[in-house]
């Protein structure tokens, strides 16, 4: 397949249809239209199903949008190592949910300033997952909590946390002198933290008597907040909370109240763009 037409095709869907995308490329809508039509062809699918003046994707053209990205972005790592230059491209980054909203907002901003040529893309989800995307290529890099498969990728330590188990002010202290919370509240199943409490429990001999799963650390302080439960969360998480004063904050035994947050990447696999993360992120370390 050719670039340029991989090119223009992305352009149409990140434009939203011919018009703007020939406005982007600065081509005639003509010249575009033509592009996508011979890569139909060249393809035996349809890319796109025509709905009046809009363009949706079609399954084949979904597919092809993923392959278009990586290949895309390969093709300008390509040039910038032969040419020895900067990074460039498409850097499709995934990470845990608090990690991104606690410990990456310094390093990216650091990173498109370093590299701006760079189009940074964000994923979020549990290690589990972003594990499987980095092994499918759907992402080159993820931010995610030990342990990880070191056989299959390579790492650096990003950051340290402290997890710390959250209930409302007026729960009594917990632990081997107080109460167990009777309601846990955690992320789906591939949580470290999740998994993290869930072992708390067990060294209790204990287990919680209900489950709520939640989609966002600031939902979780909400619901404790309301006596409703406990989380475990990073203690970073915490100072970004509104009402954090009305928490009260438990610290778990020793060997148990530290986590660490890896970058990870494939096995062998030598990028720019992911050596730029790896110094701004060794930088910030020390």
């Amino acid at each position: 397949m050719d670039l340029g037409d991989l090119k223009i095709f992305v352009a149409v869907v990140r434009e939203g249809g011919i018009t703007r995308a020939a406005e982007k490329l600065h081509r005639v809508q003509s010249n575009v239209t033509t592009r996508v039509r011979q890569l139909e062809d060249k393809l035996n699918n349809k890319l796109f199903d025509r709905r009046g003046k809009r363009l949706v994707l079609t399954p084949a053209g979904r597919t092809l949008l993923d392959y278009a990205d990586r290949l895309l972005s390969l093709a300008s790592e390509a040039e910038a190592a032969v040419q020895g230059g900067k990074p460039r491209g498409i850097f499709r980054l995934g990470s845990m949910e608090s990690t991104a909203a606690v410990r990456l907002p310094g390093p990216l901003s650091a990173y498109s300033q370093r590299f701006p040529d760079v189009v940074l893309e964000l994923r979020t989800g549990n290690p589990t997952q972003l594990a499987n995307a980095l092994l499918a290529g759907e992402i080159d890099a993820a931010l995610v909590a030990e342990p990880v498969a070191e056989a299959r990728f390579d790492s650096m330590v990003a950051f340290e946390e402290e997890p710390v188990i959250v209930t409302s002010q007026d729960h009594p202290p917990i632990g081997e002198a107080g109460e167990v919370p009777g309601t846990m509240i955690v992320f789906e199943h591939g949580c470290p933290h999740r998994r993290r409490l869930e072992e708390w429990y067990a060294l209790q001999n204990e287990m919680p008597e209900r489950t709520i799963e939640l989609g966002s650390y600031h939902a979780m302080l909400g619901c404790v907040l309301t006596g409703m439960g406990a989380a475990l969360v990073p203690r970073s998480v915490i100072a970004t909370f509104p009402e954090s004063s009305r928490l009260r904050v438990n610290a778990l035994p020793d060997g148990q109240n530290r986590i660490r947050t890896l970058l990870i990447w494939p096995r062998n696999v030598r990028s720019r763009k992911i050596d730029g993360l790896r110094r701004i992120l060794q930088q910030d370390a020390a």
